[in-house]
């Protein structure tokens, strides 16, 4: 199943008609509609056709008449046209000072008198054309949802890079604190030895106590469980984005949480080396989360 963008824009037109449909991001779907008076009655219609498939986003939907739509239009019935002559040449023969209809007036005249037939036509032209631009709006956000998914696979891979980098790192600064500890404990001794302090632990006894230091540092600096749910975390965006569909609110949560293991990891670099990898895997991370919230 595809992914989908909530930004995107579909239109069609027949008839003099144009409906445009245009989205953004949103929490919710939240939908707004701007229709003329006479096609105010279609609102429900509208509503449910735009609830139907989407799911999330700022929707507008736009109708009216299309440039040069007046072109388009079609002369009055002669029906029509006989009906306001009978009647204009009653009222000239009840008042002969009464001014002759304008083209405009009678115009009008004949809307009023086929309105009723018209409405209903452009009812069905607008829901048709509704659908049409509806598809053309998905259309454009599962392209805009490619090209996000595309590029959140080229940040998963930059921290999956991040993420082998780091995981040598930690262990080499365990490794080299245990011997800063045992050469200070061994100096330690040393110079005790040399002053003759009889309270000085025995070699045996200080080294194992460096040891215990050192492993206490390894524990407060072990960043290996930050790294598998960092890794965890990636794996699951990826299965998501291969899912499809309803994408956003899940990733949204995971890219927290993918937050939330850099910024631990960050907290208990014990080597400038993994700092700088931190900072890389949240600049990375804020990427991602501006292109998230643009998924449905």
């Amino acid at each position: 199943m595809a992914v989908y963008s909530m930004t995107g824009w579909g239109s069609a037109q027949a008839n003099g008609l144009l409906v445009e449909l245009r989205s953004v991001n949103g929490r919710f779907l939240d939908v707004a509609l701007r229709l003329p008076e006479e096609l105010r009655a279609c609102e429900p219609q509208l509503r449910a056709l735009l609830a139907e498939r989407l799911r999330r986003g700022k929707v507008e939907l736009r109708a009216g008449l299309q440039a040069g739509g007046a072109a388009a239009l079609t002369p009055p019935p002669i029906t029509v046209m006989q009906g306001i002559a009978a009647l204009q040449g009653a009222v000239l023969d009840w008042l002969p000072q009464a001014r002759a209809l304008s083209v405009a007036e009678a115009l009008h005249l004949a809307e009023r008198a086929t309105s009723g037939a018209d409405t209903s036509e452009q009812a069905k032209t607008l829901l048709a054309l509704a659908a049409k631009a509806l598809d053309a709006l998905l259309a454009a956000r599962e392209r805009e949802g490619a090209r996000l998914a595309q590029l959140l696979q080229e940040r998963i891979a930059a921290l999956r890079a991040l993420v082998q980098q780091a995981e040598p790192l930690a262990p080499q600064a365990v490794q080299a604190q245990q011997q800063r500890f045992l050469a200070r404990w061994n100096e330690a001794l040393a110079a005790a030895s040399a002053t003759g302090d009889a309270a000085a632990p025995a070699p045996a006894a200080a080294q194992e106590r460096a040891l215990a230091e050192a492993a206490s540092y390894a524990i407060r600096i072990d960043v290996a469980e930050e790294l598998g749910r960092l890794a965890a975390h990636l794996d699951e965006i990826e299965a998501v984005l291969a899912k499809g569909g309803e994408t956003g609110r899940r990733l949204d949560f995971l890219i927290q949480e993918l937050h939330r293991e850099a910024n631990t990891l960050g907290s208990k670099s014990a080597a400038l080396e993994l700092t700088r990898i931190s900072v890389d895997m949240k600049v990375l991370i804020e990427q991602m989360r501006e292109q998230v919230q643009n998924l449905e």
